[in-house]
């Protein structure tokens, strides 16, 4: 499993080497565009990540837990507070 840093950077790595495109053509309406783009995108990964991290944690005695634990634990994560 790639890890969550390696992940983000991927999708900042990716954003960056547009942006500068965009920057050298002086393009500022797409700079404006993939920097919107770029936010919209994090969102929803790093809440994609948060869930995969949830759900892949050992339990304090060492052991996996349950797919019941980690539904429960899913709803808390998600319950509007």
């Amino acid at each position: 499993m790639r890890e969550r840093d390696r992940v983000i950077q991927s999708l900042e790595g990716a954003f960056r080497e547009a942006f500068r495109a965009a920057q050298e053509r002086d393009a500022k309406e797409e700079m404006a565009r993939l920097d919107l783009d770029f936010q919209r995108d994090q969102i929803p990964l790093e809440v994609l990540l948060d869930i995969r991290d949830l759900l892949s944690v050992p339990t304090q005695e060492g052991k996996v837990s349950s797919l019941l634990e980690k539904a429960q634990a899913l709803r808390q994560l998600t319950r509007l507070r």
